[in-house]
């Protein structure tokens, strides 16, 4: 038992390093408002197809994530026998479930289609896009706030 609750709290660390990278990089990217940037920099060098262009957020958040996921998924299973972090890890599991979910959507759905298509999107719907990628991400940094406080409530109960 002593045992697995060890690996549940080293997973627990990994795992909430993984998430405060994920949230500081997404509250920068909003207040330094990254979108507008990278849209300004693709347009003035013409590397809207070019993933991996310097500036884009995919270089740093890459590397975060095979060993946030794991760590996430070990803290769940290591620590779900604690009756007194029970609820915590579900809350914790499911804002992190739900930002990628979100993170998910807005690659696919905002990210794709406003920076890496070929041809550029017009005014109008530049502007929805990023009104949803900031709408979104505001979600994201709550739902992300949320999945911290829970991962700290499961820390000091066990």
């Amino acid at each position: 038992m002593a045992r697995r609750r060890r690996l549940a709290s080293t997973a627990l660390s990994v795992a909430q390093l993984g998430h405060a990278h994920w949230f500081f990089g997404n509250l920068y990217e909003a207040v330094v408002r990254v979108p507008h940037r990278m849209l300004d920099e693709a347009v003035s060098a013409d590397q809207a197809t070019e993933v991996l262009r310097p500036g884009s957020p995919l270089r740093y958040y890459v590397p975060g994530i095979p060993l946030t996921v794991p760590a996430a998924l070990v803290t769940l299973v290591a620590g779900w026998r604690d009756p007194r972090q029970r609820r915590w890890l579900a809350v914790f599991a499911g804002c992190s479930a739900t930002g990628g979910a979100i993170t998910g959507y807005l690659v696919r759905r905002v990210n794709i289609p406003l920076f890496f298509s070929a041809e550029p999107v017009g005014a109008a719907q530049r502007d929805a896009l990023l009104r949803t990628w900031y709408r979104l991400n505001g979600v994201r940094l709550v739902v992300l706030t949320v999945a911290g406080l829970a991962a700290a409530r499961a820390r000091s109960v066990s």
